[in-house]
């Protein structure tokens, strides 16, 4: 992606989500020196992966698959064995109009799903087979506690207000907004997003590249090794 594309990005989706009155935490709107000169204090926030991310999934589509995001809290992984500690994440997204966010299952991480407002959020659902999406395979979700049997890829569609919670290697599932763009809150276990993924199709990859035509608005969560070194 281009950073223009990506700053631009970041702009449009700041004053999307801000329209359902939520606002992101004050470190989002740090500048690259402002974050270099607080790099001491902000450990926090670069070991655990905090802030802006937006992928095109490496295949060169945002508008076709992609999906903006930002880490507002996440935990470390290494707590989970100790089962005490800082063991959960938050994320705010935006599942744009028909934009797809690929196949994949994770891990470790078992997630809450919520349509915050905007469109109506679809969720394509499979089973697992020994850690693959098996696409004949249905499920069962439970949808705000509501225990729902699904066959194989069914499209379970969450209006504002509903969600959906998905388990670590078994909910292989896929998404996208429909009928407009959606503000997604995803509530979750801690997650380290460089490990955590599996995507059905071997070619996607979780962070896309960057291309510097003009210097960053704020720093992706994908910059921080590179411009805060």
């Amino acid at each position: 992606m281009k950073r223009s594309d990506v700053n631009r990005i970041m702009r449009e989706s700041d004053t999307f989500i801000r329209s359902f009155g939520y606002v992101m935490p004050p470190f989002a709107y740090w500048s690259p020196s402002e974050f270099r000169a607080r790099k001491a204090e902000a450990q926090a926030i670069i070991t655990h992966n905090l802030g802006w991310d937006i992928t095109d999934y490496g295949l060169g589509d945002f508008s076709g698959t992609g999906l903006f995001l930002f880490t507002v809290r996440n935990g470390n992984n290494a707590d989970l064995s100790k089962g005490r500690g800082m063991l959960y994440a938050e994320k705010a997204m935006i599942s744009r109009k028909d934009q797809y966010s690929p196949m994949h299952r994770h891990n470790l991480k078992a997630e809450d799903i919520i349509n915050r407002g905007g469109g109506t959020l679809v969720i394509e659902l499979f089973g697992d087979t020994d850690g693959r999406c098996d696409r004949s395979k249905g499920t069962v979700v439970y949808t705000d506690g509501i225990r729902r049997e699904l066959p194989a890829g069914h499209k379970l569609k969450l209006a504002p207000g509903e969600s959906v919670t998905l388990m670590p290697n078994e909910h292989w599932h896929a998404f996208w907004g429909e009928g407009g763009d959606v503000f997604v809150g995803e509530v979750s276990t801690v997650n380290d997003d460089n490990t955590d993924n599996v995507f059905e199709d071997p070619r996607i990859a979780r962070f896309g590249g960057i291309e510097d035509d003009e210097e960053p608005w704020h720093l992706l969560v994908s910059d921080y090794a590179k411009w805060l070194a």
